[in-house]
């Protein structure tokens, strides 16, 4: 076995993920564990994490003792807020090291290889990052109530939005947006009730059903995945004029929504080489080479 080990994390806002390898990169264990939002819930990333990591320490036969020799990477939802990452500096697991950004920096050099690029993720939320070789810019990701443009859980809040409407008659109604209020039991309040626990996850799980409407003619269900696609045009713009020709769209949404894409956004997308665990075990490697 080749030490010190790595671990990647990559957690996002519906799952989070570790992965351990060996100096060299290769594979050992890895984990799912549930979301690992920083911003949102804070308390409740760190345990999942805590589990997964110690789950694949378990997993490739190591014991606590060895976490010590391990070097840690996670890219985590949430982590670009400052107030956040600033409370994320007391978490200090006995790691060898420990580097903390966000989900989508890790993304980013996944995508990219470690060499510039852009990217823009698609998920639950959304958000896009630019790696220059040195240094990377952050567009997005301020969360569902403020930010996530073009995201699963956008989607989903506009599609409740549109059935509650077509619901009072105030625009018509289509199958998706009768199906969507048949999950409420064809009642406002059931669905007002609903949104008061409501977590981003949650309004995103509408989604599939969108794009299935979408796919099958729906008029709602077309305006809807357009105007997710609007979105997520408006958003890649700065990201384009920073690296030309090298944006990779990731995340859940990313391959149901790129044929609703305007051609020009299309065009020029190119296929991410690698996923955010991958980014986040790069950087894992270069820290274990530094600390030698």
């Amino acid at each position: 076995m080749k030490l010190p080990l790595l671990l990647g994390i990559d957690g996002g806002g519906t799952r989070c993920r570790a992965r351990l390898t060996d100096s060299k990169g290769a594979w050992l264990a890895e984990a799912e564990g549930g979301s690992a939002n920083v911003f949102s819930g804070f308390d409740a990333a760190i345990n999942v994490m805590e589990a997964l990591i110690a789950d694949v320490i378990q997993q490739a036969g190591f014991s606590v003792a060895h976490l010590s020799e391990t070097h840690i990477v996670a890219g985590l939802a949430g982590a670009n807020v400052d107030s956040v990452a600033q409370r994320l500096k007391a978490w200090r697991p006995a790691c060898a090291s420990l580097r903390l950004l966000t989900d989508v920096e890790t993304a980013c050099l996944g995508a990219h290889g470690g060499q510039p690029g852009a990217v823009f993720i698609v998920g639950t939320g959304s958000q896009g990052a630019c790696w220059d070789g040195s240094e990377f810019t952050l567009s997005g990701g301020w969360g569902f109530a403020l930010s996530d443009l073009g995201s699963g859980a956008a989607l989903g809040h506009r599609a409740l939005r549109l059935a509650l409407l077509a619901h009072e008659a105030i625009v018509a109604p289509s199958p998706l947006t009768h199906n969507i209020m048949a999950h409420y039991q064809h009642s406002a309040e059931a669905m007002l009730l609903w949104t008061q626990q409501a977590t981003p996850a949650d309004w995103a799980r509408i989604v599939p059903e969108v794009f299935s409407a979408a796919q099958q003619g729906d008029v709602h269900g077309e305006a809807l995945v357009k105007q997710t696609a609007q979105d997520i045009a408006l958003m890649v713009q700065p990201l384009l004029q920073r690296q030309p020709g090298k944006l990779a769209l990731m995340g859940g949404l990313a391959q149901p929504i790129k044929a609703w894409l305007p051609a020009d956004i299309q065009d020029v997308l190119v296929m991410p080489q690698q996923d955010a665990l991958t980014g986040a075990l790069y950087l894992a490697q270069q820290h274990a080479s530094n600390s030698l």
